[in-house]
């Protein structure tokens, strides 16, 4: 009998699994709450998912970045909790309306995939 693996293991596992884009639109909504560094970002992301989606700086950096070229982010300076100096992003006009379609286009295709994956062949009359 084989163990189950924790809920750790198993958003290890899976956060790298992520579909394409969705790191940027959970990146865009976690910064929609509040602003915050780089590390606070991936711990939220974290916290929310209930450790489904870990995010490791080797992601989270490069995103952020990519999304500060496209005007979605800015950054500015700040002291964090225990006064040290980090870059705070922040969410601009730009990037809440990306939140808004992404979201959107998320939620089209969620149920997109859950209608197949709920189809049988007596609910399309093929019994």
């Amino acid at each position: 009998m084989t163990a189950k693996p924790n809920r750790a293991e198993v958003g290890a596992s899976q956060s790298s699994e992520l579909v394409q884009g969705t790191l940027e639109m959970l990146i865009l909504k976690t910064l929609a709450l509040e602003p915050m560094h780089a590390y606070g970002v991936g711990l939220r992301i974290d916290q929310i998912s209930r450790g489904i989606f870990r995010v490791n700086a080797g992601s989270l950096l490069p995103a952020l970045s990519r999304m500060e070229r496209a005007g979605r982010v800015k950054s500015e300076w700040r002291a964090t909790e225990n006064n040290r100096r980090a870059k705070y992003y922040l969410l601009t006009t730009k990037g809440r309306e990306a939140l808004t379609s992404e979201t959107e286009r998320w939620q089209r295709q969620t149920s997109a995939v859950a209608r197949i994956l709920n189809a049988s062949l007596e609910a399309l009359g093929k019994a």
